[in-house]
């Protein structure tokens, strides 16, 4: 049977890619190890063969100088597969394009001044309109299943299954059991949250910050209402005490 004549070769169309920020501090791969295998906690699967954002804005002045070949094999021990380089200076560039790794500039398309003239600034009204964006899910999300809500808060008023994955750019508000992963502030937002009513997540992040519960979640806040939130550079869970119905007899 001959093939369509409209059939193409390839197709190229746009895909939701979820990559993680790895925010260098250092530069010594020996740190870096130890750094990861504490993050990790031992758990092999821990990074799931994630694609793996390298920011360099944050290593300090005059550190070690890179070596690229090593630091993406060390992220490969860990199952995190390097694409690109965010914050580059110039002169890592030829360094850095040796390696395969895409440069990065950190900005998005929305940056860039429109050729017709400045942008407007969005009123009062057009931001809480942008703000008041939502991803909602009416159906359970089993093991293997993988949902990013690009730019808005999550909500999901099924169970989220073990070995499933939610992430968010905003909030993720699970109106039932959290058993899989859960990543709110996908996008480097510290105040987005993570709130479920029956709360038992395998891992949560916010804005990259990891935690996960290998030994089991708190017993005292396990399977009830609770929620994750950031504070420093540390993860903080807090019930949620349900509301006490008022009477109005």
């Amino acid at each position: 049977m001959s093939k369509s004549p409209s059939q193409k070769p390839i197709e190229i169309k746009i895909s939701t890619v979820v990559a993680v920020s790895a925010i260098l501090h250092s530069a010594d791969t020996q740190a870096l190890d130890a750094a990861l295998r504490d993050m990790t906690g031992g758990v092999a699967d821990f990074f799931e063969d994630d694609l793996a954002v390298l920011d360099v804005a944050a290593l300090p002045p005059g550190s070690v100088p890179i070596d690229w070949a090593a630091l993406v094999a060390l992220l490969k021990k860990y199952r995190l597969n390097a694409v690109a380089v965010r914050n580059a200076p110039t002169d890592m560039h030829d360094a850095i394009l040796a390696q395969g790794l895409s440069l990065d500039s950190g900005k998005t398309r929305d940056d860039a001044p429109p050729k017709d003239g400045p942008k407007d600034i969005p009123t009062a009204a057009a931001q809480a309109g942008a703000d008041a964006q939502v991803m909602v899910i009416d159906t359970p999300v089993r093991a293997g299943q993988r949902i990013y809500a690009r730019g808005c808060d999550l909500i999901i008023t099924a169970v989220v299954n073990n070995g499933a994955e939610i992430i968010a750019d905003g909030s993720i508000h699970v109106y039932s059991s959290l058993y899989g992963r859960a990543l709110a502030g996908a996008s480097g937002n510290p105040q987005a949250r993570i709130f479920a009513l029956a709360m038992e997540p395998e891992l949560v992040s916010i804005a990259g910050v990891y935690r996960t519960f290998e030994d089991g979640f708190p017993a005292e806040m396990a399977r009830g209402p609770a929620q994750i939130r950031l504070a420093g550079d540390r993860i903080d869970i807090h019930s949620v005490n349900p509301v006490t119905p008022v009477n109005r007899s």
